[in-house]
């Protein structure tokens, strides 16, 4: 496959062939093959379990023992990884081929400083002594743009963003300057904003330095702005090898097809409901205090939610944008009265003409309105107890707020109705949440929101953490389960692509503050604010065509 992607340039950096790996009789890739070139940003896509990620893991022979390389070869400039021993394939690591991955706080020491954690792989890898590595590493954190780094090299972890800890990856990766880089789903965990700066940084680097990059990732406005060269990965196998131009123009594996249409986020006609308010937000504060010293005295404020105003209609959906720190999530706790209002007010509306003041109410005054008013969080997996039968986790909700069936009979009836109505079959209910995939878990979790027959879900991050194909899933369920049941909707995101496919409405939030709101069409396409602005024209090139944004 890849002689039909000859270039003119000298011997390829990296040279997989016919790699094929297998876990008992299983093959998890089969005779893989392709060639990264120098100066080459090679994308390899596809969905969770494709075994992009396990190809990338082969390069850095860091397979689990479980696992067999059955057949094929792994060339790093013309040398056979598999005829190393690990004593030099260690001297290799790091050195000639380096690797950053997904989420950047579960790499890094948090005990340490990360400057003395790139600082180490200097030292091991090029033997500098201590005054030699402390300005090597200055040198490369104003490389990768972490602001007052003679300082920044003393900081911990937890003291940076996730933007700034996924440069300070970049820069241990850079440390040795390496052949190749691995970059395995390097922006997913960020903001659209962040993700824009950390690409065209990788850019920058890679033409600084004519770096090799192998990019793994399932996001395809990602593919768009950075890649070179696109093989796409179905069941292990090589399905698609094309250049940026040609992929794009004329994909021709109908997976590659449908891949790049669930990417691309469409303007629905939506099906509105009655009009009539469900929740309205009137001037809602939340602000932490801020305590210091010994007797531990409030010296001031942080102001997560200052001043907000939103309502939300009867099947209906707004979407909430906003980057990390925003204040979104905020909300959602505030609405669900897991954080205490500062001030201001959430009234939920029974009726017309019959409403509460949710934030005014008890913990015991507020129990019956949980029925009312679900959750759907982020990542599905932390949010199921995994010692619970999925029959367990949802039978637990309507026994707490006494809805639905009290039987066992009936309820495990109506638990079998739930998991056919989110795509699952009925013998799921006696198996763990660790059995189930990614999506299969937040159909769970939307399964148990579902089981107290609420009015409104709080849609917090629902889609992050899924595959482009399973997001699109999801949302199509979503959406079908508003118009069969009226639920609605506040969806929390930082995700602009996924906007026009769900709501109706959409505000922007900046600093605890609505910056703009309005209809999605109106506000995607002629955006009036300057924030507004800078988050849509940091989302990919493939977003903003499909939404008709400059």
């Amino acid at each position: 496959m890849s002689k039909l992607l000859q270039r003119n340039y000298e011997y390829p950096v990296l040279s997989l062939l016919n790699l094929s790996i297998q876990v008992g009789e299983q093959t998890l890739v089969d005779k893989v093959t392709f060639d990264i070139h120098k100066g080459e940003i090679f994308a390899l896509v596809g969905e969770s379990g494709s075994g992009k990620s396990l190809t990338s893991l082969a390069i850095m022979r860091l397979l689990p023992q479980a696992l067999q390389i059955t057949q094929g070869s792994i060339e790093l400039q013309q040398q056979n990884l598999f005829d190393l021993t690990e004593a030099q394939m260690q001297g290799l690591r790091g050195k000639k081929v380096a690797m950053i991955f997904q989420e950047p706080m579960t790499s890094l020491n948090p005990v340490m400083t990360v400057g003395n954690q790139v600082a180490e792989v200097l030292r091991l890898h090029l033997g500098l002594k201590s005054k030699a590595a402390k300005q090597k590493v200055i040198e490369l954190f104003n490389e990768v743009g972490i602001p007052e780094a003679d300082q920044r090299i003393n900081w911990y972890p937890h003291q940076l963003s996730g933007g700034q800890k996924q440069r300070v990856m970049i820069a241990m990766a850079l440390a040795c300057e390496p052949d190749l880089l691995i970059a395995d789903e390097p922006t997913t965990a960020l903001d659209v904003t962040i993700q824009a700066q950390v690409l065209q940084l990788l850019k920058k680097i890679r033409d600084r330095r004519q770096l090799s990059i192998l990019f793994i990732t399932h996001d395809m406005g990602v593919v768009n702005e950075m890649a070179d060269t696109i093989a796409v990965m179905k069941q292990g196998k090589l399905v698609e090898l094309a250049h940026k131009e040609l992929f794009f123009a004329n994909p021709r594996h109908s997976y590659t097809q449908k891949l790049l249409a669930d990417a691309v986020p469409k303007m629905q006609d939506k099906q509105a409901g009655s009009g009539e308010p469900l929740l309205s937000l009137k001037d809602l504060k939340v602000h932490f205090p801020i305590k210091k010293g010994i007797l531990q005295r409030t010296v001031g404020h942080v102001k997560a939610v200052d001043g907000v105003d939103l309502e939300i209609p009867k099947g209906q959906t707004l979407a909430l944008v906003g980057e990390s720190g925003s204040g979104k999530s905020t909300i959602g706790q505030a609405i669900l009265n897991l954080v205490r209002s500062t001030g201001g007010e959430v009234e939920f509306f029974h009726s017309a003409d019959d409403s509460v003041t949710m934030n005014k109410l008890s913990d015991r005054a507020m129990r019956p309105l949980r029925r009312k008013v679900q959750v759907i969080f982020q990542d599905p997996f932390s949010a199921l107890n995994p010692r619970m039968t999925i029959s367990e986790i949802i039978r637990e909700g309507m026994n707490s707020l006494q809805v639905g069936p009290q039987t066992r009979e009936g309820q495990n009836k109506r638990i079998e109705e739930l998991l056919v109505k989110v795509g699952l079959l009925p013998e799921h209910m006696q198996r763990y949440p660790h059995e189930f995939s990614g999506g299969q878990r937040q159909r769970i979790g939307i399964a148990r929101a579902l089981a107290v027959e609420p009015e409104l879900i709080i849609c917090d991050e629902p889609t992050s953490a899924l595959d482009v194909s399973v997001r699109a899933q999801v949302l199509n369920l979503l959406h079908e389960l508003q118009i069969q049941y009226g639920i609605s909707y506040l969806f929390i995101t930082h995700d602009l692509s996924i906007v026009p496919t769900i709501a109706h409405r959409v505000a922007v939030m900046q600093e605890g503050k609505i910056v703009e709101q309005g209809e999605v069409e109106q506000v995607m396409r002629n955006p009036q604010n300057e924030y507004t602005q800078s988050l849509l024209a940091s989302a990919p090139e493939l977003v903003r065509k499909a939404l008709k944004v400059a």
